[in-house]
This record gives C-alpha cells, sequence and structure tokens, in this order.
C-alpha cells in the first residue's frame, strides 16, 4: 500500500533532508522529505509578491474551525494559505511558489490578476460598482453584445446571474415554463449545483443531502466508455483513448447506441409522454473528466427534443475556449442547445455566470417579474469583457488546444509505465487521470493512497484536484496560459510521486 510505504520513506528521511538546495530559489522545502534526488525545479517566474505580513496561518485554520461552515472543504492533510496569484502561479504565507494547474476549480480561465482583467476591475471601481437592472449602465449593453456574439444561432438573450448553480435553476424553471411540460432528463455522475433545486441534477450521493430535492428530475445511465458497461478504445474525442477494446468501427459507435437506448427507457418508463429538458455537461467536471461517446449528446438532443422538451447545455466549466478545438463545449458534440448556462472561467475568478437562450424561451418568463440583484452588475461586466478579449488577445483558445493535446500525450506515456494510471482522458486543457490499483482490475486507488500521492504533489509545488465518484481522479484543468515547460514540470511532479508507490 502505499500509504505505508510513502510514510515509511517520510520517516526514514526526513531527519535526513531538512533543506532542500535552494540555490535557484524554485524548490520547496518539503520536496527534500521525500528523496534524495533532487526535486523537480518549478519554471522561472519574473514575478515576486510583496512579503505577506497578514494574519497567520495558525489564526486562519482556527477561525476556519471555528467561525465558519464545518463542511467546508480543505485540501491537504497539512493545508497551505495562499496569499498572492500571478497568471499560472500562486504564492502561499511563506512565500512558495506553486504551479495551479487546478485554477480555483477551473475558474481562472485566462491567468491569476490577468493584468487587462485587473485594470478593467480597477478602471470600473473607481466610477460605479453597482446600481441594479433598473438603470441602464453601459457595460452590460456592451458586454451583452459581446459574449453573445460567441454564440452559434439564435441563443441571444442573456440573464445575468451569480454562480453556476444560479444559473441551471433558473434553466430548470425557464425550461418547464416555456414547454409547459415538468419532466427533466439528467445524467448520473453529473455534477450542476448545489442549490435546493439544482441538487436535484447532481447525481453524486456525495453531494447529495436527506432534504426533499429533485422532483421531477430523472436520471439515465452515464454514458461513461471507462467505467460504464459499454466503450473503450474508439469511442472519445481526445487525443488519448480508453485501453479497453470496444466493437466500436470508423462512422459508428455500439457503446453509444446502448446508451442512447437506455435514455429511451428512461424516458419510455419513468416520464410523461412530454418532458422539459434535458441538462448534460459537455465533459462531466466534478465527476472525473468523463467524456461521452461521440454522437451521444447529439442523439440525445434529437430524442429529448421530439418529447417537446429543450435541451441545455452545462459549459460551466468546459466554455470560453477551454477544450481548445472550439469556444464551447457543445460545439465540440456537434449540437446546438436551446439553452446555456455559464460561469467560472467567465469572469477569471470573479462571481459571475449568465444563461444565455433563444429570444422565444427568453419571452417565457415575461408572465411574471424576474430579478437578480447583483447580475449583470457593472464591475461583473467589465471583468467579464476584459476576459473575452484576453481569449481573443492571448490567444488563449488555441494554447489550450496545443498545450493541452501535448499534456495529454505526456500523460499518456505515464500510463504506459505506471499501472496505476487506470485512465487518461480529456480534451483541450480539461484533463483527468484516473488512479486505479492495476490496469487489469481498474479498481479505484484507496482513498488513503489517493490523499499520499495528492500530498506530495503539492509539496513538490504541483496543485491539482481530485474528483469522481470514487474520489481517484486527479483533475488537471489550470489557467490556460500555461505552457508547455510548465507541462514537463507536472509530468516531472506525477513521476517523481508515482514512483513512491
Amino acid at each position: 500500500m502505499i500509504s505505508s510505504s510513502i510514510h515509511r520513506v517520510l520517516r526514514q528521511r526526513a531527519g535526513q533532508f531538512k533543506k532542500c538546495c535552494l540555490a535557484s530559489g524554485n524548490l520547496h522545502p518539503a520536496a527534500a522529505t521525500y528523496s534524495s534526488t533532487a526535486a523537480p525545479e518549478l519554471p522561472p517566474c519574473d514575478f515576486k509578491p510583496p512579503p505577506y505580513k497578514g494574519l497567520n496561518f495558525e489564526s486562519a485554520m482556527k477561525t476556519r474551525t471555528e467561525r465558519l461552515s464545518p463542511v467546508t472543504l480543505t485540501y491537504y492533510k497539512n493545508p497551505v494559505m495562499m496569499t498572492d496569484g500571478h497568471m499560472q502561479w500562486l504564492f502561499d504565507d511563506k512565500g512558495r511558489r506553486y504551479l495551479d494547474m487546478f485554477a480555483g476549480i477551473v475558474t481562472v480561465s485566462v491567468g491569476h490578476c490577468h493584468p487587462k482583467v485587473t485594470k478593467a476591475l480597477h478602471d470600473q471601481l473607481d466610477r460605479l460598482w453597482h446600481t441594479t437592472s433598473i438603470y441602464l449602465h453601459p457595460n452590460v449593453h456592451e458586454y451583452a453584445e459581446k459574449l453573445t456574439s460567441k454564440l452559434p444561432e439564435n441563443l441571444k438573450v442573456c440573464y445575468f446571474v451569480n454562480s453556476g448553480s444560479e444559473a441551471n435553476d433558473l434553466a430548470i424553471m425557464m425550461s418547464r415554463i416555456h414547454t409547459g411540460n415538468y419532466d427533466i432528463v439528467a445524467l448520473r455522475n453529473s455534477y450542476h449545483g448545489m442549490s435546493p433545486y439544482s441538487m436535484g441534477l447532481t447525481n453524486l450521493n456525495t453531494w447529495k443531502h436527506p432534504v426533499p430535492h429533485g422532483f421531477g428530475i430523472h436520471q439515465t445511465m452515464n454514458p461513461d466508455v471507462f467505467r460504464g458497461i459499454w466503450g473503450g478504445a474508439n469511442c472519445r474525442d481526445s487525443p488519448v483513448q480508453a485501453l479497453r477494446s470496444c466493437d466500436c468501427q470508423p462512422g459508428s459507435c455500439h457503446a453509444k447506441d446502448m446508451y442512447v437506448h437506455e435514455l429511451e427507457d428512461v424516458l419510455r418508463f419513468c416520464t410523461t409522454k412530454k418532458v422539459a429538458a434535458f441538462f448534460g455537461e459537455s465533459i462531466q467536471g466534478v465527476g472525473g473528466t468523463v467524456q461521452f461517446p461521440k454522437d451521444y449528446l447529439k442523439e440525445a438532443y434529437e430524442i429529448i427534443r421530439s418529447k417537446g422538451g429543450v435541451c441545455v447545455a452545462d459549459e460551466v466549466q468546459t466554455g470560453f475556449g477551454r477544450l481548445g478545438s472550439h469556444y464551447w463545449g457543445f460545439e465540440t458534440h456537434g449540437v446546438v442547445p436551446d439553452i446555456v448556462t455559464m460561469a467560472k472561467g467567465m469572469g477569471n475568478g470573479f462571481p459571475m455566470a449568465a444563461v444565455i437562450t433563444t429570444p422565444e424561451i427568453a419571452s417565457s418568463l415575461s408572465n411574471a417579474l424576474h430579478f437578480n440583484t447583483f447580475g449583470g452588475n457593472p464591475m461583473a461586466c467589465a471583468v467579464g469583457s476584459a476576459v473575452l478579449d484576453v481569449i481573443e488577445e492571448d490567444n488563449i483558445q488555441a494554447n489550450a488546444a496545443d498545450v493541452g493535446t501535448y499534456f495529454l500525450t505526456e500523460l499518456d506515456k505515464l500510463r504506459s509505465e505506471y499501472p496505476i494510471v487506470g485512465d487518461v482522458r480529456g480534451k483541450g486543457l480539461m484533463i483527468g487521470v484516473e488512479m486505479v490499483t492495476d490496469q487489469k482490475t481498474n479498481t479505484p486507488l484507496p482513498a488513503q493512497d489517493m490523499t499520499a500521492l495528492f500530498e506530495m504533489t503539492k509539496d513538490l509545488g504541483l496543485l491539482i484536484g481530485k474528483g469522481g465518484f470514487y474520489g481517484n481522479v486527479f483533475r488537471i484543468k489550470p489557467p490556460m496560459c500555461i505552457t508547455k515547460e510548465d507541462v514537463d514540470f507536472a509530468i516531472a511532479v506525477l513521476r517523481k510521486t508515482f514512483d513512491s508507490y
């Protein structure tokens, strides 16, 4: 077991290596704990934050324990307290630098404190913070025009809110009002938020509370070609495929057909003759970067529309060029939804979100008032507009495609070297690495082993996420400004970590 092997190494060598080789100023003191060989060296960075003089770590941990919600998740056995950020870099209270490969849970899209985005916010802060939508303000109108120009066909009407959960809440209500139908279908293993309404769409029991929720929402089998019943080496839109073989042939996908049949079965037995909506992420995020068989969403959309429903694309994690080949995740599936929800990377860390739909669906809400106090406020729209500019000016989408493909192919090499790497999947800079006990059984790597690996990557200066139903998937979704040199460092850290197993 890795927990015992790593801990044995820690005990044996902790006394031997109390200091790292800090000549370059880029190595973490914690890294020397693991091995006498040199730890991977962080790529250079020309930014140095000012000395931190605020609340100390111990006081922060005490307050976190006593004054913040007891369900607040804290990463790592030995947590880190971040005080500064610059592009793909984070700095803790001790001045240590980390390569951020999780982007505040897939939220920092163009880089921490990107200078253009920061300036846009500063400029707006000096003029006006808040009005609400009862008055005209130029920012919201300019931003609505700019944002909808990025969407296809008739997706031209914006509702601005503050979070992905709010956006999906509104999309639920909108779909039911517009269609006059009630039943909604979502995928197992999906995550769409934690509000009382959106929790019904979220189908991971680790995120569900024992309260009434999800009325009229039905779950269909998740079309997962790695852990699902069907699928394998020919099914994903990714540079890297699952290892197991499948019956799919060029131009056809048996796995897709079977998962579509399961959707039809749910509609046949669990819903009325008409439905309101189908919700789907373009790639499942919290569920572990799960990709669907090619053309699954295309057929699912056709079926839902034949039942009178609308199709909702949750782009909270996959939008704004993250998948590289397209601006929106749904475009990689060859579909155009009726409603799109978005958040996270939309504001590069500033709290903002939106629902975008057609004029016909938008008009359905006109029978009663709808209002959001902070949605579309001047600050948010200034930030959102600057983010769109940076995506274009810095070639962020092209970088996601180029660096993301390079990252995936390098991770695939690790899968060939280490039997504990069960699957590598994703597209662009939306990447998952599923850890297993062995590639023959694909048994999820036990939690204590994942925790030990996870802790070591942090101590070596790399920040990644965790996800998946079993918590055994490393989620790699960095700011989209990372470089191939950053990828090489991340691969070196993962290789050193896996060597400890």
